[in-house]
């Protein structure tokens, strides 16, 4: 059996690792136009700390879907790959002066082996009239490591890469069995999909190796230690297309950050970087008949994560892989 994968960011790649553990005899293809340091996924600081306004389809599968992704992380983190993968274990600390429930996350409290209230005196760590903090323990994804070495795997496993950019999924009819789409924002165009809408971001990486822990605090300030420096962020500009390094953003995220944690001042930039996250709410994860004058075809969708990718994609994989075997049971009937 054939079956492809369009895009190749880490929801394509775990997407398409998980078919080839789950599908030993199927031959598993990536089609993508953008590869490793080309796409969104390689702008994400990597902290498995997923959004409360996540969204799958219902509560139930949207919890499965990040307890799975921790599992997933957190078993390779324990494995001799770890450092090759860009997988370890981060604590951080999340601040507010502003509303107790910004600390709190609903969906990984009991995920994460530590999630507990700041003390007053961690409330004190950082400049600021923080009235509010929390404690947890997770793991972080380096995509600039990941990326390759999934690539790696895959491709050892078998598998092929062919670079390709995708104008309609009518190309692809009668040459795969079954297509899974991990585009991301493509899927707008290629789903005309309306609900799915870019929320851009950026970063600054800078040269701190003293910074251990991560932080969190209003305004989508964040510091986020890293194999490879540390990520200052952020912003979320919805419905914006720009991917130019915005000046103002620059300073803004430089300001913020260097007040929550003073010894950043003059920390050397290591580089800037701007993505769009795909956002839908719902998450879309499911199976659609696509009808044409010369037949029906399957696809399996799997995009639209935000700026959850990193974080839920080894979940959202096993569901998608689940309703690809579904999907070729039930071509085995016709």
């Amino acid at each position: 059996m054939n079956v492809c994968v369009v895009g190749a960011g880490v929801v394509g790649l775990t997407t398409a690792l998980e078919l080839q553990r789950e599908l030993r005899n199927a031959n598993v293809t990536i089609l993508a136009d953008r590869f490793e340091q080309d796409t969104c996924s390689d702008v994400a600081a990597g902290l498995f700390r997923p959004g409360t306004s996540f969204s799958g389809s219902t509560e139930e599968i949207t919890r499965k879907w990040i307890s799975d992704a921790y599992a997933y992380w957190d078993d390779l983190r324990k494995t001799e790959h770890s450092f090759q993968a860009g997988v370890c274990q981060m604590s951080g600390y999340i601040f507010s002066s502003r509303d107790p429930a910004i600390v709190r996350n609903h969906f990984i409290e009991k995920v994460v082996p530590v999630y507990r209230a700041a003390t007053e005196q961690e409330l004190r760590l950082c400049p600021g009239e923080w009235k509010y903090g929390s404690f947890f323990t997770t793991v972080l994804t380096e995509c600039r490591l990941f990326q390759p070495w999934a690539t790696e795997r895959f491709l050892d496993n078998g598998g092929r890469i062919e670079t390709v950019k995708l104008l309609s999924f009518q190309q692809l009819r009668g040459k795969f069995d079954v297509i899974v789409n991990c585009s991301g924002l493509g899927a707008k165009r290629l789903c005309n999909d309306h609900k799915l809408v870019p929320i851009r971001g950026q970063v600054t990486k800078v040269r701190a190796n003293w910074v251990k822990t991560a932080f969190y605090a209003d305004f989508d300030t964040y510091v986020i230690p890293g194999f490879d420096g540390v990520t200052l962020g952020g912003c979320r500009n919805f419905d914006s297309y720009n991917t130019e390094i915005c000046r103002h953003d620059t300073a803004a995220i430089r300001e913020r950050c260097e007040s929550l944690l003073p010894s950043l001042k003059n920390a050397p930039v290591i580089r800037q970087a701007v993505g769009l996250r795909p956002h839908r709410d719902p998450v879309r994860v499911e199976i659609e008949l696509l009808s044409t004058p010369n037949g029906t075809f399957r696809i399996v969708h799997n995009y639209g994560h935000g700026g959850y990718g990193v974080t839920t994609a080894p979940g959202t994989a096993k569901y998608a892989v689940q309703l690809v075997k579904d999907a070729l049971k039930s071509n085995s009937k016709l």
